[in-house]
């Protein structure tokens, strides 16, 4: 009888474990990658960089080939990531601070330069699911009043209101991140510090945030590293030996941490989003002209900073055990912003009473058990970059991309199915089609509150959009 009645509390003791785990939030680790364009892994195309914790990843998950960033540039695109709002919405539709002309054709509109305090964040809502948070590496959302700890983190480590860090090596000088031994690799420690996250939170459930600051400039890696890619053979736009290091010290972290959740067996409840905040780098205009960036986006137009496809079409990878289903691919075009209501449903977390996002749940898409409701997605960036963009905005249906430029009012239209570098301009050809998106766009325009810009009766048509810098000029990290 003794035997039976233990037998029998066993039985309860385990039976309670499984429903305990099958009731718990599952834990969420979203990597957002600085500058990574969209063929900068292996498992998207590359044969120079390589990336196989990455592409595993993809093998395990869902890898999206239509995902989009919020914007060309990074802090729109990361308050997206905070708030399920368009940047339009938000009026961030710049990298803070933001690059003024000196002689444009537009006047730059009054943007805001911090996420508000009032938004409400994807932290803020996990919190009321007794999840522990947690913002590792880069920020660059305001200064130290709107830092993630002020938005719903309970630690921010290395996140700080600039937007490249000094140096990939300790020291590395970041007022948020104490140095270490010297030359450790900044993508590393940050890793670590996530490692050190989970070890410490892994009976509840807990929301990393893990925005590397690679593969932003300074462009570094690790010698040992550098000297592997340089006795590889180029493929195509890909063959910077140092960036493509840095690279791979991205795909280190993953399989660092993925490695680590196996290990506490926390990986079958962990749902694992692998971005990045806009294209790669793949050059800039300057009074010197154009200067060739780190890496390609090829067949994508431009890059980051552009109107065009290499400026805001990005990776996109989704791992979750039992839910998303292994080396599945996904299509249909989705973009920064849905990741708030997508990991708000995962969670079973309600949205703040009011709560208005712009974005839309992809567990439909993750599930494979539907397709999402909306008809186009939207982008505004009423700015300059170097990167060679004037303000513009934009729309996407279908296969079809309508871009406005405002200086004159033009607009683009391309088959992206038919066209995916953007070359054949086509609003000529189908002016009925492109007189319907840019109507839809404008009226999305409208009821975001978006800021439109004016023109500048200063302008001068003689002079340079900007004047030459000066000998031993800073440039601004963007």
């Amino acid at each position: 009888m003794r035997r039976l009645i233990l037998s029998l509390f066993a039985s309860f003791v385990c039976s309670a474990g499984l429903l305990q785990a099958a009731d718990s939030p599952p834990n969420i680790i979203v990597m957002l990658i600085d500058d990574m364009g969209w063929t900068d892994l292996g498992c998207y195309g590359s044969k120079y960089y390589e990336t196989p914790h990455i592409d595993q990843l993809a093998k395990d998950g869902m890898r999206f080939t239509q995902a989009y960033s919020a914007c060309t540039v990074c802090s729109p695109t990361r308050a997206a990531m905070m708030t399920g709002k368009s940047p339009a919405r938000l009026h961030i539709t710049d990298w803070i601070a933001g690059h003024v002309p000196d002689n444009g054709r537009l006047v730059v509109p009054n943007w805001t330069l911090q996420l508000p305090l009032e938004e409400e964040t994807l932290a803020e809502r996990l919190k009321t699911r007794g999840y522990a948070t947690a913002s590792i590496g880069k920020w660059h959302l305001g200064n130290e009043e709107f830092y993630p700890t002020n938005h719903g983190f309970d630690v921010n480590i290395g996140g700080t209101h600039g937007g490249s860090p000094p140096s990939y090596f300790s020291p590395y000088k970041i007022t948020t991140l104490p140095d270490g031994p010297k030359n450790e690799f900044l993508s590393d420690r940050l890793t670590n510090e996530a490692v050190k996250f989970i070890e410490n939170h892994k009976t509840k459930p807990f929301y990393i945030y893990l925005p590397h600051y690679g593969v932003h400039t300074p462009i570094m890696g690790k010698p040992e590293v550098i000297a592997k890619y340089q006795a590889k053979r180029a493929d195509r736009g890909h063959s910077n030996p140092v960036y493509a290091a840095l690279v791979e010290s991205v795909d280190d972290s993953v399989g660092t941490l993925r490695a680590k959740l196996k290990e506490l067996n926390l990986a079958e409840n962990t749902i694992f989003v692998f971005t990045s905040d806009n294209g790669g780098l793949s050059g800039t205009v300057s009074p010197n002209g154009w200067q060739r960036g780190p890496t390609d986006n090829s067949p994508a137009r431009l890059g980051k900073g552009s109107a065009y496809e290499g400026g805001v079409h990005i990776p996109l990878i989704v791992s979750w055990p039992g839910k998303v289903k292994p080396g599945s691919t996904c299509n249909v075009p989705v973009i920064t912003y849905d990741h708030v209501p997508t990991l708000l449903e995962a969670t079973q977390t309600p949205l703040k009473e009011k709560q208005i996002v712009d974005g839309e749940s992809l567990m439909p898409l993750l599930t494979e058990t539907g397709t999402l409701k909306r008809e186009a997605i939207y982008w505004h960036y009423p700015h300059y970059h170097p990167g060679s963009a004037t303000p513009y905005s934009a729309i996407r249906e279908g296969d079809w991309k309508l871009i406005q430029f405002y200086e004159d009012n033009h607009i683009e239209l391309y088959n992206l199915k038919l066209d995916a570098g953007e070359n054949d301009n086509r609003a000529q050809h189908d002016s009925v089609r492109a007189l319907q998106l840019r109507d839809k766009l404008n009226a999305w325009l409208k009821n975001t509150g978006a800021q439109i810009p004016e023109r500048n009766p200063k302008h001068d048509p003689d002079k340079p959009l900007n004047e030459p810098k000066k000998a031993g000029g800073k440039k601004k990290a963007v």
